[in-house]
């Protein structure tokens, strides 16, 4: 037995590269993310491949290694190459976030030690951090530093649940009483509180589309009448969410009149602010964000408003205690850990015991930079999102929606002849076969509309007259045809 050990561990053992080993790996990597990111003004928003993506199964994993020359082949040819480039200035479409260097830096020292930030225990330090940044964001939105925690997650859509989650469990609501349950949303809430009621066991509640007002906000005499009509009826008004940003057109709703509505009749207020919720870092959002301090709870996308990478979520909670209790439990094998409760743990704070130590991505570009650059970046979105909207109603058609509150508009071409809908969809195709911009298209009250969702940090004044230019040019062209 020893010899079959000894020659396992001979083997096992390249899993631990030597020092020169080790250097050669991260100097290739490094002149691979250098060139990417020296080149990336030449490189397209969006494009397609011949073979679009699948000659990566022409490596499988097996138990023959490749060199990272050819590893980072097969990256670029077959996995970068190909899509929607997130890093790309260009790229206007969907929420688009980040991917700010620092942050890679952040990661990359989070992998190396593999700090476990899921129990003080483990980790107080990073535990620390963790908490020191969800405090952070609970104070940018107004909520007691006495009484509120979060957890930083994946991203909004399980921020969502735990959201959801807390107040189910806050509400000691059973599976008997989930029919008379009632949910308050509209018609421009994300799909992810959707496919969150349905994971959170709440699939039969009933669900209220609150009606929105020509701006796309959510009418809050219309709620108040809706909850008291469901009270009547025997039912029991439950949960209420609201958006600061949303998806289709940025809109920001009523969040004072829902405060109230909420408290008077003791229902759970919930804020889904992870598109729109850094925007309080800036006079021109907080204009527009007024009164996430009355919410119960409130989620925020440090992925989207703080430029990370993709991963970067949050969920912060008024009353810490009620999102510990709904997420704590205890294990024999966890009993040392209880010794150690000097801070919530984010393992009690979220369905995730295993976990990426998150807050270094997030904590290390702000203490390099400082909040200032991050500050002039959002106002500059905000600004830069007002300017395209006044612009492209220059174009001789172009009919447009609200007046951005944040960072993203709709507006559409009318033509001459023909069916708008189709024109408008055709446009969309071209502009991202044109690839320089990436743009996106959503259906609002079953009309199609090309959205401009201004956020990358990358993004400044020539992208937006480049995506002017491009769109004047692309209508001419499908007009002539």
């Amino acid at each position: 037995m020893i010899e079959k050990i000894k020659l396992l561990e001979q083997k096992s053992r390249e899993l631990e590269p030597a020092s020169d080993e080790r250097d050669e790996y991260l100097d290739k990597v490094i002149n691979y993310s250098r060139s990417f990111l020296e080149n990336i003004d030449s490189l397209k928003a969006y494009q397609t491949t011949e073979d679009n993506g699948k000659g990566i199964y022409d490596s499988p994993i097996s138990d023959v290694p490749i060199s990272i020359d050819k590893i980072l082949d097969i990256i670029k040819n077959h996995v970068d190459a190909s899509g929607i480039n997130p890093a790309s200035g260009g790229h206007l479409g969907y929420v688009p976030g980040g991917g700010i260097f620092p942050s890679a830096l952040g990661d990359y020292l989070a992998d190396i030690t593999n700090k476990y930030a899921g129990m003080f225990y483990a980790s107080p330090g990073a535990v620390r951090m963790e908490n020191m940044l969800i405090s952070w964001m609970c104070e940018m939105i107004g909520f007691p530093a006495e009484t509120s925690a979060g957890n930083l997650t994946s991203g909004g859509s399980i921020a969502n649940l735990v959201g959801i989650v807390t107040a189910r469990d806050t509400a000691k609501l059973k599976s008997k009483d989930f029919e008379k349950a009632v949910f308050y949303f509209t018609e421009q809430a994300h799909h992810s509180a959707f496919k969150a009621l349905k994971i959170a066991g709440l699939g039969e509640a009933v669900i209220r589309k609150i009606p929105v007002d020509i701006n796309f906000k959510m009418k809050a005499e219309a709620l108040d009448k809706q909850i008291q009509s469901d009270k009547k009826s025997g039912l029991r008004p439950f949960f209420i969410y609201a958006t600061a940003g949303t998806t289709d057109v940025g809109a920001v709703d009523p969040l004072e009149e829902i405060g109230e509505i909420a408290k008077k009749h003791n229902i759970w207020f919930h804020i889904d602010a992870a598109y729109g919720g850094f925007f309080l870092l800036v006079g021109e959002g907080k204009k527009v964000i007024k009164g996430t301090e009355k919410a119960d709870s409130l989620i925020m996308d440090p992925h989207k408003g703080l430029f990370l990478p993709s991963g970067s979520g949050a969920i912060l909670v008024k009353d810490g205690k009620k999102l510990f209790n709904s997420h704590h439990y205890n294990a024999s094998y966890l009993q040392d850990a209880d010794k150690f409760i000097e801070e919530y743990s984010p393992a009690d704070m979220s369905p995730e015991l295993s976990k990426h130590f998150r807050g270094l991505r997030m904590w290390l570009p702000l203490k390099l930079f400082g909040l200032a650059p991050f500050k002039a970046s959002l106002s500059e979105k905000i600004l830069l999102t007002r300017y395209f909207y006044e612009q492209i109603q220059r174009i001789k058609g172009i009919e447009v929606g609200p007046y951005p509150d944040l960072s993203i508009m709709i507006f559409r071409y009318i033509p001459e002849n023909g069916d708008p809908d189709k024109f408008n969809e055709k446009l969309v195709q071209e502009i991202q076969k044109d690839g320089r911009i990436f743009l996106t298209s959503t259906r609002i009250n079953n009309t199609f509309f090309i959205r401009l969702a201004v956020l990358n940090f990358r993004v400044h004044l020539n992208t937006i007259e480049l995506a002017l230019e491009i769109i004047k040019k692309k209508i001419k062209l499908l007009s002539l045809t």
